[in-house]
């Protein structure tokens, strides 16, 4: 019966083999043979089958079946060639190749930007909303499911088991309704217009349904908008909506811009409690007290009916100890101050700091706290680096904590002494790595600017350099020979060096410092060993005398006063038997009044050579030498608290930095 198939009859048959696994008979060449075959499970074994069953069938059978197979996506996978010539074909092998099937990823790219702008399509159209927010008189439907997968607010609303939840109709009360349209719309698109005139209703309404980038959109905006006429409005809009980063910066702009925002109106129709906040900030950039109190005098005029009675409140954050004596005595009998006990009892008490300074330790308070911008800058002059030299200059703004390189000496400089004259820099003596120096420099801060001096009489390196009533003294060092104990003195008038009375004791890397109009000459080296006694130079006896010494040995100290005591800082002891005990992190105070030195907190760690200044009410410690590195470290102590704390570090790691303090 088999035989009798007709063709296509055959071609069923062979294409059943191809889907089924079953043993199966077919003709074949010569008729007269039966052959059977059974669907393999491995497809390479399959494929040879099938070549078989091609390659003995008749023409017409071969052809199709090879259509046929060539359509089955398994065997196409698997097939490597199909030959047809004068219709006849072959199938080449494939049993020993390995299968070449893998797995695809397929993206479309654009599908989200598609969606959402079906979504907006149905937004304009109004199609398929499930609900509807009413703000004011305007009704805005839209889809809660868009709303939520982009605001916090709309997905705790309508995921959570609130009323709101299931109802078709949305109230938001206290939300402009036209910003809210305009959130909405972002929503869909990501996109929105930022305007002058819209942008505080924008961030409001950003804010109240937690669109974080809207807000930070908003923010930024409103940060570059920052103006000495608009700034206290925006910083008060911050401090409402919670922004506390705009809050900081548009602060941080009124602080910096303090002298022309005082002029403005919003700083005249300010609440009293707003005025006290800025009066009392460490950070105003004033350059000096005097500038606060007119710009509190004129806000007490544009309504002093209502504000003359605030005044003592505010008045008290103004630090009227460090005005001039002739600003306060005009303050005394100014008309809106007068009739103020309580004001009366604020300028009485700064006249006090003036005319008993004796009493000052005493009398310290807030009000005597200089602010930052008013104690003037710190300067870091050259030094000893990885280099064997640094010229650079760095200065130090109190205010940012920050240190930054504004100029370069005009050659190299080691072991030099530096004071501050007129606001100018006077960089004396030294060496430049091959001889000791008696040239001196003048730098200009405002001009960046450099001018020569006349020479000292002496050549003179470690030497100790400090200004006393006008003149400027050039204290001990080395010649290059030997250790120095004279002393000459700078007059700025007449521009000419002179030698003054001599110390009792040769002294190289000492520390030198002006206390109650005297000169101090602390520690030091005199060619055998670090010292640790102190002398006191009066120039109107012209006589050096003896105080009580130190409790350690100290060569390259850092010297600085506060409030009426003199502070050694770390250096070096020499000899010694180990270089752990060379260094010292060890800090001293002395008090003149009982001639006694008392031990304070040390530093963080031991520093050589270090460069000490008082910037403000705090002693700064400015590089040094550990033994092993030259550092860029700087750490600042609190008297008052007799404390340290770290501050911004150097640009460049230094040992032997002259630093001082200049009012800029």
């Amino acid at each position: 019966k088999s035989q009798k198939l007709k063709t296509w009859d055959l071609c069923s048959s062979a294409l059943f083999l191809l889907s089924a696994s079953v043993t199966f008979k077919i003709p074949v060449n010569p008729p007269s043979k039966m052959q059977s075959f059974t669907r393999p499970k491995n497809p390479h074994g399959f494929l040879s089958s099938v070549k078989y069953i091609i390659e003995c069938s008749c023409p017409v059978l071969k052809n199709f079946l090879l259509v046929q197979i060539c359509n089955v996506k398994f065997l196409t996978q698997c097939m490597c060639v199909f030959r047809t010539s004068n219709s006849s074909a072959t199938l080449s092998s494939c049993a020993s190749m390995e299968p070449c099937v893998s797995d695809e990823h397929f993206q479309a790219h654009s599908h989200a930007e598609h969606t959402f702008r079906r979504m907006e399509t149905y937004l304009r159209t109004r199609k398929l909303c499930d609900v509807v927010l009413l703000a004011g008189e305007r009704r805005i439907p839209a889809h809660r499911l868009v709303l939520s997968s982009v605001s916090d607010y709309f997905a705790a609303m309508f995921t959570s088991d609130v009323r709101e939840a299931k109802q078709e109709e949305v109230k938001m009360e206290g939300v402009d309704p036209d910003a809210l349209w305009v959130l909405v719309q972002y929503a869909y698109t990501g996109c929105l217009e930022l305007r002058e005139d819209t942008i505080e209703s924008l961030l409001s309404a950003s804010c109240l349904l937690q669109l974080s980038a809207v807000v930070q959109a908003c923010c930024s905006y409103l940060m570059k908008q920052l103006h000495p006429s608009n700034c206290l409005g925006i910083r008060s809009f911050a401090d409402a909506q919670g922004c506390l980063d705009l809050h900081k910066v548009a602060h941080n702009y009124t602080m910096e811009h303090f002298m022309e925002v005082m002029r403005h109106q919003e700083f005249l129709l300010l609440p009293a409690c707003e005025v006290e906040k800025l009066l009392a900030s460490d950070d105003m950039n004033v350059p000096e007290e005097e500038t606060v109190v007119t710009a509190l005098l004129s806000w007490v005029r544009h309504d002093a009916p209502s504000r003359q009675s605030q005044l003592p409140a505010v008045l008290a954050h103004i630090r009227l100890p460090l005005l001039k004596p002739q600003f306060l005595a005009d303050m005394e009998s100014n008309p809106l101050l007068r009739d103020s006990v309580e004001c009366q009892r604020l300028v009485m008490e700064a006249m006090k700091y003036h005319l008993l300074p004796e009493r000052r330790p005493l009398l310290q308070s807030p009000r005597t706290r200089p602010r930052k911008a008013t104690v003037g800058a710190l300067f870091a002059v050259g030094g000893m680096d990885a280099t064997k030299g640094a010229t650079s200059i760095e200065q130090y703004c109190l205010r940012r904590d920050t240190w930054r390189q504004v100029a370069a000496m005009s050659g190299r400089r080691l072991q030099f002494g530096m004071a501050v004259v007129d606001d100018r820099l006077y960089v004396v003596g030294g060496r430049d790595g091959l001889k000791t120096l008696n040239t001196v420099e003048c730098y200009n801060p405002r001009s960046k600017s450099w001018s020569v001096m006349p020479p000292m009489s002496t050549h003179r390196h470690g030497l100790g350099v400090a200004v006393l009533e006008g003149p400027m003294y050039a204290v001990g060092g080395h010649d290059g020979w030997s250790y120095l104990s004279t002393v000459e003195r700078w007059d700025p008038q007449a521009r000419q060096w002179s030698f003054v009375a001599s110390m009792a004791t040769p002294r190289s890397t000492v520390g030198v410092v002006v206390l109650n109009s005297k000169l101090y000459a602390v520690g030091g080296r005199d060619g055998s060993s670090c010292l640790k006694s102190v002398e006191c130079f009066d120039p109107h006896t012209n006589k050096w005398s003896s105080c009580a010494p130190m409790s350690k040995r100290r060569g390259g100290v850092g010297v600085a006063t506060w409030n009426g005591f003199l502070y050694a800082i770390g250096g070096h002891d020499a000899p010694a038997s180990s270089l752990a005990s060379r260094l010292s992190d060890c800090v001293e105070r002395y008090d003149p009044k009982t001639d006694v030195w008392t031990a304070v907190a040390p530093m963080s760690l031991s520093r050589d050579a270090v460069g000490v200044c008082l910037l403000g009410d705090r002693l700064y410690a400015v590089g040094g030498y550990d033994g092993q590195v030259y550092l860029n470290t700087v750490e600042a102590y609190d008297p008052q608290t007799n404390e340290w704390t770290q501050v911004a570090p150097l640009c460049l790691g230094r040992a032997g930095a002259c630093v001082v303090a200049v009012k800029l």
